[in-house]
């Protein structure tokens, strides 16, 4: 890959344009497959190609996935990882979480991961979700003082509205906002998906409509960081759904069905046929279009593979022409929520 960085926020730290997105290597997909030693492996290797973006949850496994990347990352104080809290698990079998961001909580899920990361300061730590039943100003001055305290160099906030962005924003800095962005998922930039309002419910889901979050952060010297960029696997063009693990969460994703799957080929249609052209993989042209929605866009794919890993890293050397990106721009919207 062609070495390149990009500012993270206004703070002056450059990283890699591509992140590694760390979840599934915990929780989410096919988890009965979990094999740590391979994913540690996967974490080293993404380093060795310069990468120095890391991302991972509390809720991830409830502590499983930031306990992996702290492992994994325990020789290299030099790269930045990002965490995030504000939701918590009741039921890991079942992936049952809720919100829960009050102050009192906060400080504690803040000390929790940085034990689990075996760290002394966490580099950005996201607020996970809004919670409805506190004041987002009380959760966002509780993590704003723990910067102070020196706990956490940089705060972000995932899956909010351009409105409660501004009101984080009005009392410590945004340095970045995390939302789901890919070819199949525009919601952050202010398009819906067809039949869906912008607004699930679920805990894990997005808080409210939003408006164009990446346009926001344009704006207001942020960065923007697209998690599931390549839909999930679905722009891969690869996924087989009925070979997908009774474990994995998109056997029941409204996205995954058959129905859906059948109407939304136009998509990966259109991304194979651009791919073809380029002499690259959907993937590879998927990530490319991401990397272009702007200079501070810090896309985090994830994987479980070194061969997967490679083949996302070489979509930084991928320049999609004008027509390209117009036509990948002009694709419908995907059938079916996304939650």
């Amino acid at each position: 890959m062609t070495k390149m960085v990009r500012e993270l926020g206004t703070t002056g730290r450059m990283v890699s344009p591509l992140g590694l997105g760390c979840m599934g290597m915990s929780w989410g997909y096919a988890e009965s497959s979990r094999n740590d030693a391979e994913s540690m492996a996967v974490i080293r290797t993404a380093v060795d190609q310069g990468v120095d973006f890391f991302d991972t949850a509390r809720v991830y496994g409830d502590g499983h996935n930031e306990r992996l990347v702290g492992r994994a990352l325990k020789e290299r104080p030099d790269v930045v990882i990002a965490t995030k809290g504000g939701l918590v698990v009741d039921d890991l079998s079942t992936h049952t979480m809720r919100r829960e961001a009050t102050p009192d909580s906060l400080r504690r899920q803040v000390d929790e991961s940085m034990s689990h990361l075996g760290r002394e300061i966490i580099d950005l730590y996201y607020l996970h979700r809004v919670d409805p039943t506190v004041p987002l100003e009380d959760s966002w001055g509780a993590l704003a003082d723990m910067v102070s305290q020196g706990k956490i160099r940089w705060l972000g906030l995932s899956e909010v509205s351009t409105v409660e962005a501004a009101r984080a924003h009005a009392i410590h800095p945004v340095t970045a906002i995390q939302s789901e962005l890919s070819l199949w998922t525009r919601d952050a930039q202010g398009i819906a998906s067809a039949g869906h309002d912008l607004r699930p419910a679920t805990a894990g889901s997005a808080s409210t409509s939003g408006g164009d979050v990446v346009s926001w952060t344009a704006d207001h010297g942020a960065s923007f960081v697209p998690f599931a960029p390549l839909g999930r696997g679905f722009l891969t063009d690869s996924i087989d759904v009925g070979k997908l693990d009774d474990d994995d969460f998109r056997k029941t994703n409204p996205r995954f069905q058959p129905e859906a799957m059948e109407h939304n080929r136009f998509i990966t249609a259109t991304v194979r046929r651009i791919a073809t052209a380029h002499d690259a993989s959907p993937a590879q042209v998927s990530l490319a279009w991401a990397l272009g929605q702007g200079p501070r866009v810090l896309p985090i794919p994830g994987t479980r593979t070194p061969r997967h890993l490679m083949e996302n890293l070489g979509a930084i050397d991928v320049s999609l022409s004008e027509t390209d990106i117009a036509e990948l721009d002009g694709l419908g919207p995907a059938q079916g929520s996304r939650y």
